[in-house]
């Protein structure tokens, strides 16, 4: 007869003797073994990749940092140096002036008003190519975007509105305003308006 689990004595269940309790295994004890192996394989394995993770990250910010500097020394550069080109050319043109001062005690009126001339044009060549343009509204409708009023005239020759003496001329870059011309505008009705409208 077989002994039931209830049959047997307490000390063959102490110690384990006899047959295993029913859904235990004879390998679990080697089971058990593994576990630990595989769970410090695993750990080991996640806290390489965290290190890796933790390295692309820290190259990442110093790669950005690095870049944010980058950037702002290449802002500062352009701030410092950014009209370089301009002003290399506007020297061209003081030195013509200079040598037109110099001239200018042996010269005649006409050779030093020529000069002027030769100068101004070679002065708004230097702006033309940088995109400085000029803004000369005489005759034109006023445009309050352009223009500044000074003051309006009666001007029955004129229609309302229409630029009729440009005070001082405007000037563009790349098509922003620099700044506006003043201009003296015909009134409506050839009434004289106030003055600094």
């Amino acid at each position: 007869m077989t002994d039931s689990p209830a049959t047997r004595a307490p000390e063959e269940m102490a110690t384990g003797e006899g047959e295993a309790p029913e859904g235990a295994t004879a390998g679990r004890p080697a089971a058990d073994a593994a576990e630990p192996a595989e769970r410090d394989a695993a750990l080991a394995a996640a806290q390489a990749e965290a290190a890796s993770l933790r390295d692309q990250h820290l190259r990442a910010v110093a790669e950005l940092e690095n870049q944010r500097k980058r950037m702002a020394r290449e802002v500062q550069k352009a701030r410092e140096f950014g009209i370089e080109r301009f002003a290399a050319e506007l020297l061209a043109v003081v030195d013509s002036l200079e040598m037109g001062l110099a001239a200018g005690e042996q010269a005649s009126a006409e050779a030093l008003l020529e000069g002027s001339r030769a100068t101004l044009r070679q002065l708004q060549a230097t702006l033309k190519r940088f995109g400085v343009e000029e803004v000369n509204p005489l005759g034109q409708r006023f445009d309050p975007a352009l223009h500044e009023a000074m003051s309006m005239q009666a001007a029955p020759e004129a229609e309302a509105g229409t630029v009729l003496e440009v005070i001082q001329k405007g000037y563009t870059l790349n098509g922003r305003l620099l700044r506006p011309a003043r201009v003296v505008v015909a009134a409506d009705g050839g009434e004289p308006a106030p003055s600094g409208a």
